[in-house]
């Protein structure tokens, strides 16, 4: 299969909704608190097929056999379309009255450079938008460009290219021109969700923390990319003068990687500049999602002082794709925030998976609840404070509650599997040391 003709054909014909502000309703499970999904780490692969020959069954595999794939993917596999559909079926048929959608990046398969190129990284993306927008046509939705979202991939730039002109184009219906203007710049932009539920003001700034990431070489050397630093402070700043409150959206998160000894995912120096920032205006911001890692954690930002001021989230992926045969990977996931709707405090997390394994048996894409945060690991609500306290339980050495976390980090991929010694050592430090400092001591306290 030539996989260029494949991902050239992409693009669908699909229709257009108005945005409109949906009210959160009464569904009896969630009372009536606000809500809003977060998405992330599609990884659309086209190529995706059922073959007798399990080293062809799609590009994204790298020639590695994917034995037992099926109907909604297989675990050396990105995604089948047909997965990301049944993700975006089951969130329309809840009827959850959501407030919007947060999608944080990365549409493109994980596949050689040399396979894509400008024009199909834009054909899939321009597919991701319309697939969302045909089933969810009137609903809010704040995107962020991922680190596969360009070609060739990681080197996103500092100025306007075809990709971020693309993508201001084709999410005009959900963006404002000023947004769309900073999009065609640098790959950022801040919008005001306008509802007339609450009379507090949330901002939505979406981050482009691509210009950061480590492999990216257009940026390397610039002390601030493409001036987004200067930008979110001013940003931040003026929402602090008019009394709003801000979810911060970006596809690679600060800090550092839980299952990595030491290493950021962002370059170092940037991740400590992001850390002051952050500080600096914690009371601002009330919530901060990210994606990119595949896996379901928690971060919690301290002040100088070592009290927590700030929660992060890492959503896991939609797609399945380990990175070797034997490795540990992630069932497909998608999740559920719980807010109040006076101020935009977060509440609670509802997590969804789908077990991919029952899901091919079956031919049958069954999404699951997998958990409550509060309900899970027994805490009031998803705040700073609550969240130390839980990762605090962690370090004892038969955590169960840690176990549980590090099942839900796989999202349920495997049961069995533990994480002990310099492994949850990491774990623990990467949820509650953001900084440099900090975290080094935390890894040589620990």
């Amino acid at each position: 299969m030539e996989v260029r003709s494949v991902l050239r054909s992409l693009c669908l014909a699909l229709s257009f909704g108005c945005t409109l502000c949906a009210f959160p309703g009464n569904h009896p499970a969630l009372g009536t608190a606000g809500q809003f999904w977060h998405i992330t780490d599609l990884h659309l692969d086209p190529t995706y097929h059922l073959t007798d020959d399990p080293t062809k069954v799609c590009f994204s595999s790298m020639g590695r056999p994917a034995k037992h794939a099926g109907p909604y993917g297989g675990y050396l596999c990105d995604s089948p379309y047909r997965l990301i559909q049944s993700a975006f079926k089951f969130m329309k048929d809840a009827k959850l009255q959501p407030s919007f959608v947060i999608w944080t990046g990365d549409s493109p398969p994980h596949v050689p450079v040399a396979e894509l190129s400008t024009k199909i990284v834009i054909d899939i993306l321009r597919n991701m938008t319309q697939t969302i927008q045909e089933y969810f046509k009137d609903l809010q939705v704040f995107p962020a460009l991922g680190n596969h979202d360009y070609w060739p991939q990681d080197q996103l730039p500092v100025n306007r290219s075809d990709v971020y002109n693309a993508a201001a184009d084709m999410w005009k219906q959900w963006l404002t021109q000023d947004a769309r203007w900073t999009l065609r710049k640098g790959g950022f932009y801040t919008q005001i969700f306008n509802c007339n539920v609450t009379q507090q003001t949330l901002r939505i700034i979406s981050l482009n923390t691509n210009l950061y990431y480590s492999p990216n070489k257009e940026t390397e050397g610039i002390p601030d990319p493409a001036g987004q630093f200067v930008w979110l402070e001013n940003t931040l700043k003026k929402a602090q003068q008019n009394k709003e409150k801000v979810y911060l959206i970006a596809h690679v998160p600060p800090g550092y990687l839980p299952d990595s000894m030491g290493t950021t995912a962002i370059r170092e120096k940037d991740n400590e500049r992001l850390v002051q920032i952050f500080r600096k205006y914690s009371e601002v911001i009330v919530g901060q999602f990210t994606g990119h890692t595949h896996r379901d954690s928690i971060m919690v930002l301290l002040d100088n002082q070592g009290n927590p001021i700030n929660s992060l989230f890492v959503a896991p992926a939609v797609t399945p794709q380990r990175l070797s045969l034997n490795g540990v990977t992630n069932n497909p996931g998608l999740r559920l925030y719980k807010y109040d709707t006076d101020d935009y405090t977060l509440l609670d997390i509802w997590q969804y998976y789908l077990n991919l394994t029952e899901a091919n048996e079956e031919k049958i894409p069954e999404w699951k609840l997998e958990y409550i945060m509060t309900v899970a690991y027994g805490i009031k609500d998803i705040q700073p404070q609550c969240l130390y306290n839980l990762a605090n339980t962690f370090i004892g050495p038969y955590s169960q509650k840690f176990q549980m976390y590090y099942n839900h980090y796989i999202v349920s991929y495997n049961s069995s599997v533990e994480c002990v010694g310099l492994c949850k050592v990491k774990q623990i430090c990467a949820i509650k040391y953001l900084d440099h400092a900090s975290y080094m001591n935390c890894i040589l306290r620990e």
